[in-house]
């Protein structure tokens, strides 16, 4: 499966009283991956609305492995994991020198911009993903 990674050190305001990076921000970092892995494959978030689209989050999880601390320089890779009628699974990975931190994923709904009702993803988005699973390359 194809993985966008990005790089991302850890400043002092992402951590908590305890000193290690707060829970939250784990779902801060899965869309910071998101962002970069639409835009690696044509599709910033931009351009999904300029077609009507809106892709709002109907489900999160995150599963804490270890903390991250302030200074850290992580890893996130994010990789779509399956589009589904109106769903788009993206499951992510927080990683500091190799080691898991944190994984997870984000579920979304393919929803109209005007009606607010969700819609099958559009052709654009479903073609490229099919171009992927039949190359092996996702």
């Amino acid at each position: 499966m194809k993985r966008t990674e990005i790089q991302y050190r850890v400043p002092y305001a992402d951590t908590d009283q305890m000193g290690v990076v707060y829970y939250a921000h784990y779902l801060v970092f899965f869309e910071r991956v998101r962002n970069e892995l639409l835009r690696e494959e044509g599709f910033p978030y931009y351009e999904i609305e300029k077609q009507g689209i809106m892709l709002p989050v109907i489900e999160a999880v995150c599963r804490y492995r270890n903390p991250a601390r302030y200074d850290d320089m992580l890893t996130i890779s994010g990789w779509v994991d399956e589009i589904k009628g109106v769903k788009l699974k993206i499951c992510c990975e927080v990683r500091k020198d190799g080691e898991l931190l944190a994984e997870g994923y984000t579920v979304h709904a393919c929803v109209n911009l005007e009606t607010r009702r969700p819609v099958r993803p559009p052709e654009s988005l479903m073609g490229l993903v099919k171009r992927k699973l039949d190359t092996g390359s996702l």
